[in-house]
């Protein structure tokens, strides 16, 4: 159980990541959340950093779907900057929202990796499908009650773990 809750990389912002990272690494494929992760919980679009980052991500041969459980309408006013892929009601962290990135982006799985802020969706979700995980401190503290008490129960896997400003 702890394996399946542990990251293979701790960031500080989804900003640390760069595309000649992900290279050395075989990553050339981003599952991205979205809440929290590119933008603090509450923000419905993406600004102009985020859209600048993941289409500088793209031109580096970077393949980016957002993958979220929320509804049609939010990942899809969030994802049409990027003019990318999305899976919306992914049903993190079972497979489907996964298998369907995945094959949207023609690559093996083991060319891909899932960003997210949580342990029970991203994390647990990516791992149990044989993909990179990569941990991204949360955005906003301002979360939804049910996230905050989710964010309760992740400390005891959090324990000395150091998020870095590299991957």
């Amino acid at each position: 159980m702890k394996k399946l809750l542990t990251a293979d990389a701790y960031i500080n912002s989804i900003y640390d990541i760069t595309a000649d990272d992900l290279k050395r690494h075989g990553i050339y494929g981003l599952i991205l959340d979205i809440d929290n992760t590119l933008v603090a919980t509450h923000t419905k679009e993406a600004d102009e950093k985020v859209i600048s980052y993941i289409k500088s991500l793209n031109n580096q041969g970077i393949k980016t779907v957002i993958v979220s459980n929320a509804r049609k309408e939010r990942v899809e006013l969030f994802s049409k900057p990027f003019n990318i892929e999305y899976v919306y009601k992914a049903s993190k962290p079972l497979g489907r929202g996964f298998n369907l990135a995945i094959e949207k982006m023609g690559l093996a799985k083991e060319q891909v990796a899932i960003v997210g802020d949580q342990l029970f969706t991203d994390v647990l979700g990516g791992n149990l499908k044989g993909i990179h995980s990569i941990l991204i401190k949360p955005i906003d503290p301002k979360e939804p009650w049910p996230i905050r008490l989710k964010r309760i129960f992740e400390k005891p896997f959090l324990r000395k773990k150091e998020f870095k400003d590299k991957y």
